[in-house]
């Protein structure tokens, strides 16, 4: 499949957020990047197409985004779901934490993402807990399929 051509608009806005990242982007980062998920590489701050997607894991086809509290509202999420719909379109998987997931559960996330990599499905439980916990419970930051 041939790559989304990248404006050098959207390459300078990302350039531009890979210095701004949240201390949440920042922490899952520092795990990303040193192929510490079972040996995959992933990419920060990425534009694919129109879109700038937090993390992405071309080998995976995975897709990560970290939303924060700006995800509450209609409008964003609304453009959300365009850029799922957009991603999926192209083979992607897409992962949804929260900050505060991975804030306070960057074990659950990291076990998340180990999840989708190794059986390339999205997780049909909610993510795991640090301490077990019941797994049939829903999550906010498990991925919404749409």
């Amino acid at each position: 499949m041939p790559h989304a051509v990248v404006s050098d608009r959207q390459r300078g806005r990302a350039k531009r957020l890979r210095t701004t990242m949240t201390r949440a982007e920042v922490l899952l980062w520092r795990y990303l990047k040193a192929h510490h998920v079972d040996g995959f590489g992933f990419r920060r701050q990425a534009p694919l197409g129109p879109f700038i997607v937090d993390f992405v894991c071309h080998e995976a086809r995975l897709a990560i985004e970290l939303d924060g509290e700006t995800h509450d509202f209609a409008e964003q999420q609304r453009r959300d779901l365009m850029r799922d719909r957009w991603l999926r379109s192209r083979g992607y998987s897409i992962l949804r934490f929260s900050n505060d997931d991975v804030l306070k559960n960057l074990e659950g996330v990291i076990a998340s993402i180990r999840a989708i990599i190794a059986h390339g499905t999205p997780p049909s439980l909610s993510l795991p807990r640090k301490g077990g916990g019941n797994p049939n419970s829903s999550a906010s930051g498990a991925e919404q399929q749409l």
